[in-house]
């Protein structure tokens, strides 16, 4: 589970690096106007606190790989059955906004259909099911309620430091009112019908 989700989330950066090789990612962008008078140390804090985090949150892996149990325990077939789920709706959603965006129509315009019209950021939706799946995994192993945390911080990120918020300022400094509107008749976070 953990190589296929790797090598998903790689590959679409790749893929988005060699995209924007001429344009930075806007959110680096306005890191760069943030952190200009102190750019280099800041963003070496930045990335060092990412490898910290990424240890914090290999231990659903480390909790999974020691259980000495032979077979499967139900607990990880379902958490199988959640990470298909969770890997295809954030493929889909990334597919669908991948798909929006080549369209030169589209330029400047807001994603608002397939998943994106259920919510403002179904990768993140997504990508937490995902976390949710390795902490359910982990939770058959010995000792693997300690893997909880995983998902709430998870979450955490997601919804107020890296993910929902910082996507969503920029999101209104490029857009404007057409995503204040957006943010109005759809959920934020989990998919849900959006408002009339």
């Amino acid at each position: 589970m953990a190589v296929f989700w790797s090598l998903r989330l790689g590959g679409y950066l790749a893929r988005r690096v060699l995209g924007h090789l001429k344009t930075e990612d806007g959110r680096y962008r306005q890191l760069r106007l943030d952190w200009a008078a102190n750019l280099n140390a800041k963003m070496f804090q930045f990335f060092q606190f990412q490898a910290l985090l990424l240890v914090a949150l290999s231990v659903p892996f480390l909790l999974a790989a020691r259980n000495p149990a032979p077979s499967l325990h139900p607990l990880e077939v379902a958490a199988v059955v959640l990470w298909l789920v969770a890997l295809f709706g954030e493929t889909l959603a990334d597919a669908q906004l991948a798909a929006f965006k080549r369209n030169a129509a589209n330029r400047g315009r807001v994603c608002d259909s397939g998943l994106w019209r259920w919510s403002r950021h179904p990768n993140y939706f997504f990508e937490w099911l995902i976390w949710i799946a390795f902490a359910l995994f982990a939770l058959a192993s010995p000792w693997g309620w300690i893997a909880l945390y995983c998902p709430a911080l998870m979450l955490f990120f997601l919804l107020k430091v890296t993910g929902v918020s910082y996507t969503e300022s920029q999101l209104l400094r490029s857009k404007g009112e057409s995503y204040r509107r957006y943010q109005e008749r759809t959920s934020a976070f989990v998919p849900w019908p959006p408002k009339p």
